[in-house]
Parts: structure tokens; sequence; C-alpha cells
């Protein structure tokens, strides 16, 4: 096994003489993470960008952030909790149930799921995701047992877990339109992602210490390296983690209740992809960013009162085949905390039909964008197919920090 955290000699590239090209989607976006957008786009490794309606400030890439660039991996560009991802599963229970037995619904939630930074099982989950390569990287060989412990929780900031009505117009999903129950997640790759991405961006700045602080955070490994492979392998396998996350989430949850799957759509929005662009081969990351390729399917969320839509990619090469990952901030939870009641954020939680089980101050629905008003800036980005509405939703019972 390499020892990337000791490189023998540090890597060092000039800046570009000009920016790579990025286009911006939406207008009135926060300044600073308009900035970070333009530094990550002077990096020699960078061809072009992109900057979704959602962005906001994040480390080195903005949130919304998207990146192509050649040969290397940048792990504060994929982000800290890599693999972050939705699902939602279209259950064959009656709608009904959100108002008539929302107790039942409430009792699957508090006992399939878990929140927080150390939230874990004693009665660990069964996933074939821990029988896989754990010594790709020393970072998940040493987090195996503690992966194995929080598979199938959640973390905390924006991580939810929440059931509500699907409402589906047409008959692109495979299911006759209507209104169904379902359920969404929202989570990673929880403590050994974090780690995961802590060990490798440090090896990264080691590697380029010749970049201004400006960049310090946007540092990056060569793919043909050893810590470069190590990363990349771990990245995948964190992949793999929050998937069966997931998995296990809605799958504990389903059986508590008795219910079958009808419908199942996922996907990560904190991620790195080889994929082909202007004729060559780019490592895209996508960094609170939605793919979008053509015919893509993939599900944006709003907010705890608010619509999640899934969407049809419309491969819009202009934006890296890519869409925003949510409704993006528009306060950062310092603010939220010494600004906002929960008087306020209750009455508008009952206007709009939502119990809310748990969550923080910080994550009431004030601290977000409009998400119409999102889905209408990135209308040449994606299609909307159908809009899923919180009922009943779980978050970590405090807000804590959290980067996306």
């Amino acid at each position: 096994m390499s020892r990337p955290d000791r490189p023998k000699a540090r890597d060092t590239a000039p800046l570009r003489a000009g920016p790579a090209p990025w286009k911006q989607w939406g207008t009135g976006l926060d300044a600073s993470a308009i900035d970070q957008m333009r530094n990550a786009c002077a990096l020699p490794v960078t061809v072009r960008g992109a900057l979704m309606p959602d962005a906001h400030v994040g480390y080195g890439l903005p949130i919304g952030g998207v990146l192509g660039v050649r040969g290397a991996v940048i792990p504060y560009a994929v982000g800290v909790d890599i693999a972050c991802r939705v699902k939602m599963t279209v259950l064959d229970l009656p709608l009904d149930l959100l108002d008539d037995d929302p107790h039942r619904l409430r009792k699957a939630l508090g006992e399939e799921t878990r929140f927080g930074i150390g939230a874990s099982f004693t009665d660990r989950r069964r996933h074939g995701v821990m029988e896989e390569d754990w010594d790709v990287s020393p970072v998940t060989r040493k987090n195996k047992d503690k992966a194995w412990s929080q598979l199938g929780t959640s973390g905390s900031g924006n991580h939810f877990v929440e059931f509500g009505q699907f409402d589906i117009e047409g008959d692109e999903l495979g299911l006759p339109a209507g209104l169904y129950l379902a359920l969404l997640s929202h989570s990673g790759s929880r403590g050994t992602g974090s780690s995961v991405c802590d060990y490798y961006s440090r090896v990264a700045k080691e590697r380029h210490r010749e970049l201004p602080k400006e960049l310090q955070q946007l540092a990056w490994l060569d793919l043909d390296s050893d810590a470069g492979g190590e990363y990349w392998a771990a990245m995948e396998l964190m992949g793999h983690y929050a998937a069966a996350n997931h998995a296990c989430i809605h799958e504990h949850i389903a059986r508590a209740l008795g219910a079958e799957v009808l419908l199942d759509i996922e996907n990560h929005h904190n991620f790195a992809w080889k994929e082909r662009h202007d004729g060559e081969e780019l490592v895209v990351h996508r960094k609170g960013a939605t793919p979008a390729g053509a015919g893509v399917l993939g599900i944006i969320p709003g907010t705890m009162a608010s619509p999640a839509y899934v969407v049809r990619g419309r491969g819009n090469q202009a934006s890296l085949n890519s869409a925003a990952h949510g409704a993006g901030r528009v306060m950062s939870r310092t603010q939220a905390r010494n600004t906002l009641d929960w008087k306020d954020a209750r009455e508008l939680l009952e206007r709009r039909g939502v119990t809310l089980i748990s969550a923080g101050i910080d994550e009431v629905p004030m601290v977000y964008k409009d998400i119409d008003a999102v889905m209408a800036a990135q209308s040449a980005l994606v299609e909307p197919l159908a809009r899923f509405f919180p009922r009943l939703v779980k978050m970590a019972s405090t807000g804590e920090r959290a980067e996306d």
C-alpha cells in the first residue's frame, strides 16, 4: 500500500494564463460563490465549468458548482459528504395513511432510521457493500467497522427521511398518472466519506503548496498517481456505500409497513465521473449538482414545505449535463440560528400540511430559495415529470454544521 500522505516530491503547475470558460444559470447568486467558480476555472487542470441556480458558498468549489478537469480529481470539488444522494420509493400503500394513520408512518421512521453525526445501529444492517474491498485506501480500511455500524443512517444538517404525496401527471415514469404515497431520503457516506475527503484533501494540499490561499482547497491529485488512484477507488466505494445506506433505509421502512415498492429513483449529487465532453475524457465534478444527461432521471428536492421534483435531463452540454441539486441556501446556519424562531416556521408548516418530527432551526424553509424559481432558471437543463410534497419529515433534532 502506498503512503500518499508522505510524498517524496511536490507537484507544481502554473495557473492558467486566463480562466477556463464557464456558464452560469440563474441570477442573484451569491457573489462569493461566483468568485469560487472563477477561482476553480483558473486551475491548470480545468477545462470548463458551470454554476447551477441553487449555488452558494462551499469549501473550494461552490455548492452547485460543476467542474470538468483533465487527468485529475479534486477532493473538495467532490465534497466532504462524498456521494451524498437522494432516493425516492413509491409504495403500494394508500395515500390516506398520511391523514388517517400518521402514527404508523411516524413509528416506522422512528424505529428504522437514525440521525446525527454519531448515529449508528447496535443491530447492524446487512448489505453486500460490506463484502466489497475496503482495503482500497488506508482510510476506508480503518473506518470499515464504523461504516458498518452507521449503515442505514443519516447525518445532520440538511439530511432527511420523509413521507409525502407523489403527484404524477403523465406516464413517463411507468406508473399511471395520479397521487401516491412515497418515501424520500437524502444522505450520503456518513463519517467514512468525510474522513476520506479530509485525508486526501490534505495530501493534495501538500502536493500543491504553490497554490495561492484562495485556491488551496482546490488542490488536485493526478489520476495516474498512487494517491489519485487510491482516492478514486475510495470515492467509488463511498458511492456504493451511500447507495447502500439509502437501500437499507427504504428496505427496512417498507418492510416495517408491509409495503411493496412500485417505483424507485435515485442519484448522487456529490461525486466525480469520467465522461466525454468536446471529444475528450474529462473528470466531471458535480458538487451539489445533479447529473442531467439526455433522458437521465433525477430528483431535485425543495424544502420541508415545498415540493421535490423528479426530472429528466435534457443533456445540455453547456452545463456539462448537470442541473441543480436543490433549492439552495440563502441564509447561513449561524444567521438562521440567530434570527429565526420556531413560531414562524411552525405556522408555515401547518399551512402546508407538514408535520415535522425533528429538525434544526437552520433547516426551516426560510433559509432556502424558492424551488420553483430555481426550476424555472434551469428549464433548459431538465424537464420536470412529477412532484413530491413532504407531509411527515424527520431530520437531525439539532442543526449541526454540514456543507451541502
